[in-house]
């Protein structure tokens, strides 16, 4: 499978993707836990259906160290034992800011709740992953960018 279009080809979309990674390279370097934002990166491609996003963060994650049982149980996250309150919290958010056009926004409750275990830092960092993320899904799916051979190390 083919993508419909490479967005690293013409000069102004190269640019934009760069931008992107530059700005992942960003969030990275946050005290945003790291595992925190493997997770969130998976939650939000599993949602909008980005099968590129899926395969590199799983396999960046399992690079990382992360747990094969919890890269497994991050689409069932709510009935699984294997994540933080913290976590928890963090794929929560995840799920209603991605689902924005759901019309249910993110609630006070929520907000708060991912309040309670991040710090303003953290939180910022938080929301930027996953507005970011989102972009990403977003432009890899309009394409059809396919999905399998990622290899961990590529990008952050």
């Amino acid at each position: 499978m083919e993508p419909r279009l490479n967005l690293l080809a013409g000069p102004v979309t190269a640019q934009f993707v760069k931008q992107l990674v530059a700005a992942s390279k960003t969030l990275a370097g946050s005290t945003l836990p790291t595992a925190t934002r493997h997770l969130v990166n998976i939650r939000a491609s599993q949602i909008n259906g980005c099968s590129g996003c899926v395969d590199m963060h799983t396999k960046e994650a399992a690079h990382a160290g992360e747990d094969s049982t919890r890269l497994h149980l991050i689409a069932a996250w709510r009935d699984a034992t294997v994540f933080t309150d913290a976590e928890r919290a963090a794929l929560e958010l995840t799920e209603d800011s991605t689902r924005l056009a759901d019309g249910r926004g993110v609630s006070d409750e929520i907000w708060e709740n991912a309040a309670k275990h991040f710090d303003e830092e953290q939180l910022a960092a938080l929301v930027c992953t996953i507005a970011l993320i989102n972009a990403f899904n977003r432009g890899n799916v309009m394409v059809q960018q396919p999905a399998g051979s990622y290899q961990p190390g590529r990008h952050p």
